[in-house]
């Protein structure tokens, strides 16, 4: 004869606490890790605009020598691609200047600029409304802000 087992007969699972717990630490790491994508997707718009920025310089350079201006505010950065308007002398006009249209801000907005400047006195303002998208506020990204670090 068997001898039978006093022991009840136990499946071999989870609780539902262990699974809960489980679920709890998934959640945990899972937005941890939403956060840092943020701040590393935000940090990466910043770090764009200041180079589409700088890219602006060297085209409003040559826009400067050869005619002896920079572009008003009011033609902005569109004068890099199309002849201005209000050009005294549109023949000395040798662009376009760059090779594609002006690119938005990673944010979506116009790049702002401004001539003559308030910021600096060697180049005309262009800034980004930054990632709050307002105007004049200290996440504002500038050619003023970028030439200083």
């Amino acid at each position: 004869m068997k001898k039978r087992s006093k022991r009840p007969n136990r499946r071999g699972g989870f609780t539902l606490m262990e699974v809960m717990l489980v679920l709890l630490i998934l959640v945990i790491i899972g937005s941890v890790a939403t956060v840092a994508v943020i701040q590393m997707q935000r940090n990466a718009n910043i770090e764009a605009a200041k180079a589409q920025i700088l890219a602006f310089e060297s085209p409003l350079q040559i826009y400067h020598m050869n005619l002896g201006d920079y572009p008003a505010s009011a033609d902005g950065l569109a004068a890099l691609r199309t002849v201005p308007s209000g050009l005294s002398n549109a023949s000395k006009w040798a662009g376009p200047y760059l090779n594609k249209d002006v690119p938005l801000d990673p944010w979506g907005n116009e790049y702002r600029y401004e001539y003559p400047p308030k910021n600096q006195t060697d180049l005309p303002d262009i800034w980004s409304l930054g990632p709050d998208q307002i105007d004049g506020t200290e996440d504002d990204i500038g050619n003023w802000v970028t030439t200083r670090q």
